[in-house]
């Protein structure tokens, strides 16, 4: 059973994208939670993961090293926030590890999974502190590039898992 959200989307902070996938909800998780898993889907290819740290409490890490098609190197930092196995997943770069605060927070993502008949209901919010950076976060592709990765997490599921 999930639980209800504690957490409404504010349009003018917040950007969702809310889809049904044909895989159930605990192999869903497993993608999210394994750090060999989210290498495999987590970024828009040709962008790629060399190295992924999960450290799944809250708290706890969630870092990323994704490399871009011209040499491009982003490391990423997350804190998790909330942690519900097969329903919720909370983290952000607001905070680092430990709950130590960032210099340049820009979200805070909340998925949710739902049992959607053998499927999951995924819905995935990004939080922003305010409506410039939802713009810009928007204007990067959101709807495109977290549509992108699900697609990559579904048919890595469907196809490795």
């Amino acid at each position: 059973m999930t639980r209800p959200s504690i957490v409404k989307p504010d349009p003018k902070l917040d950007l969702v994208l809310e889809r049904v996938v044909d895989v159930p909800c605990e192999l869903v998780w497993k993608a999210w939670t394994t750090p060999e898993h989210v290498a495999k889907w987590f970024t828009p290819k040709p962008w790629y993961i060399s190295d992924c740290e999960i450290d799944l409490c809250p708290g706890g890490i969630f870092r990323t090293v994704m490399h871009g098609p011209d040499g491009e190197q982003s490391i990423n930092h997350f804190c998790y926030l909330e942690i519900v196995p097969n329903e919720r997943l909370v983290w952000t770069d607001a905070l680092l590890p430990g709950y130590r605060p960032s210099k340049e927070p820009f979200l805070t993502a909340v998925i949710t999974l739902e049992p959607h008949g053998s499927g999951t209901k995924y819905t995935a919010m990004a939080m922003h502190r305010d409506e410039a950076i939802r713009q810009k976060h928007e204007e990067m592709g959101f709807h495109d590039g977290w549509g992108t990765v699900l697609d990559q997490l579904k048919d890595y599921i469907t196809t490795t898992m």
